[in-house]
């Protein structure tokens, strides 16, 4: 299968300036939703068109795409940039990553299994006035403990690990009011290929959930 890598930029065209605050809104919330709907018109060629490709907004007004089809240029964006995605990968080799996230885990609730954020679910545990000071440390403790599970079956051994951040946001979801909350993790570290296989399979399937608000999606380099 063929992947293809897209850095997309809004289009900064006079015409479309006067949209900026529409396409690209202030509220974090409304900006994750607007984005997915932004991206969404890159890739649905068809009605009955399912999502087949991973997303993360980087710089403001600038998107990365991985994908199996070739993104479809429309007036909403600038130029696209895209390439073969082929990463000649051996075991032993060694990444740098940046990987934002929405990692949960499956936990019983009286025999109904249900995903969990491992964020959220360690503050929980904390009291409500102790949360803020304690929410990175936390943070950095669920985010180690996910990434290093994630190694036993993505072909690859963690050797480094930074929370930049972690976040939630508040995405509607149905008719009336309701709002699913996603926890997200901004994550950078180093780490050693395995089974290049595997973990180029992962790469192109992503990490974690979310991914339809732009999660999931690795970006990897070469570091000596």
């Amino acid at each position: 299968m063929n992947l293809y890598l897209s850095r997309i930029k809004l289009n900064s065209d006079a015409p479309m300036k006067a949209l900026a605050g529409i396409l690209d809104p202030n509220d974090i919330n409304t900006r994750m939703d607007i984005n997915h709907r932004l991206i969404w018109t890159l890739f649905s060629d068809g009605s009955d068109q399912t999502r087949d490709f991973l997303w993360r907004a980087d710089l403001r007004r600038q998107y990365f795409t991985l994908s199996s089809r070739l993104p479809q240029a429309n007036d909403l964006f600038g130029p696209i940039e895209t390439k073969e995605f082929s990463p000649n990968l051996k075991s032993g080799d060694k990444l740098g990553f940046v990987l934002r996230v929405n990692a949960t885990r499956a936990k019983q609730f009286d025999e109904v299994s249900r995903r969990v954020d491992v964020v959220m679910e360690l503050l929980h545990e904390i009291e409500p006035k102790h949360r803020a000071e304690q929410r990175l440390k936390l943070a950095d403790r669920a985010a180690s403990d996910w990434m290093n599970r994630q190694s036993e079956t993505r072909g690859f051994v963690l050797r480094s690990l930074t929370v930049e951040d972690y976040h939630t946001i508040r995405i509607k979801r149905g008719p009336g009011n309701n709002k699913a909350v996603h926890g997200i993790l901004d994550l950078r570290g180093t780490l050693d290929i395995d089974d290049p296989d595997t973990f180029l399979s992962a790469l192109s399937t992503g990490f974690g959930r979310a991914k339809a608000w732009g999660c999931g999606l690795m970006l990897i380099r070469r570091i000596p």
